[in-house]
């Protein structure tokens, strides 16, 4: 299979991840939907990364269907709980919850690059301050757990990481560290798995 993305997008790098702490054999291909010759729209009719391109040239998209789709293939780790309801949403909603960061974060960006005159301020700090909610939102249902959800990695843990990764990138003058102590010392600890390296270092 073939997984299409870039490499600041903090979708991509959830879905990464995902397949890279369950071991799934893949080819990670580089292709930002903008850019001439890209094969992104013609695999997904939306236009959009990350894609994963089965064997067969079935394309999966979204993030979201990916990551459900991936850990369905083995159980080395299970990442959403299968037999349990309540766990299984509990990880869940803490990707939903990681994907909005993901998506204000986005929102704010896009506002920022375009020129002075024509950005929103109203949009920036709605979006802002949903991300800061949400931190701290998280920061509370964290409190000094090693995991987000029950005694082991889950999708919860990596859909997280990659919204604070995509912070960190995106708007390093938010301290969400000072401000969330107990968030930077699980980030610290999570960034020194083998996947999470690999996805930092490409």
């Amino acid at each position: 299979m073939k997984l299409l993305g870039t490499f600041n997008s903090p979708y991509v790098r959830k879905v990464r991840l995902v397949l890279l702490e369950k071991k799934i054999p893949h080819e990670y291909l580089v292709d930002a939907p903008r850019e001439p010759g890209s094969q992104v729209a013609r695999a997904n009719p939306l236009g959009r990364i990350p894609a994963l391109i089965l064997d067969d040239e079935t394309c999966v998209f979204d993030s979201p269907v990916i990551a459900e789709y991936a850990d369905t293939l083995n159980d080395t780790p299970v990442l959403i709980p299968r037999t349990d309801a309540l766990a299984r949403m509990r990880v869940k909603r803490w990707e939903a919850l990681a994907d909005g960061i993901m998506d204000s974060a986005v929102v704010v960006r896009t506002e920022r690059i375009r020129p002075e005159e024509k950005q929103e301020a109203d949009n920036i700090v709605r979006h802002n301050d949903a991300i800061a909610r949400a931190l701290s939102f998280t920061s509370g249902l964290l409190g000094q757990r090693e995991w987000c959800e029950g005694t082991s990695i889950t999708l919860a843990d990596l859909a997280l990481v990659s919204a604070l990764v995509y912070l960190d990138l995106r708007q390093a003058e938010r301290d969400w560290r000072g401000v969330h102590p107990n968030l930077a010392a699980w980030f610290a600890r999570i960034s020194e798995r083998p996947s999470v390296r690999a996805s930092l270092s490409e």
